[in-house]
């Protein structure tokens, strides 16, 4: 069983920015595709963005150029840096961790951001 426990979520204005961070209770974390999702009042949840085991990276168009995904295989973390905020990325973010080897997903308890003026 895998734990995740997200961190740095809070209120910011528009235009700033924050990191987000999702450390993992495995020291098999390297093996696991990573992932920050987001889900707003009255949506469905969304990929934001992903990193594989290999270090390849994919983003939701709507974050392209602003955020950033990276690993620490070393510390068991995963990374979403997020800049030039904007109200519409106001949601509670989700790290999820996915094994290409079991097909099991996991999930951490999620954090709140709020951009805001």
């Amino acid at each position: 069983q895998v734990q995740l426990v997200e961190s740095g979520g809070g209120l910011v204005q528009p235009g700033g920015s924050l990191r987000l961070s999702c450390a993992a209770s495995e020291s098999i974390f390297r093996t696991y595709n990573m992932g920050w999702y987001r889900q707003a009042p009255g949506k469905q949840r969304e990929l934001v963005a992903a990193i594989s085991s290999g270090g390849s990276t994919n983003y939701a168009d709507s974050v392209k150029g602003r955020f950033t995904i990276s690993r620490d295989n070393a510390k068991n973390t995963v990374y979403l840096q997020m800049n030039s905020l904007k109200p519409d990325d106001t949601a509670v973010y989700y790290c999820n961790a996915h094994s290409p080897y079991s097909g099991l997903h996991y999930w951490g308890q999620g954090t709140q951001v709020t951009v805001s003026l």
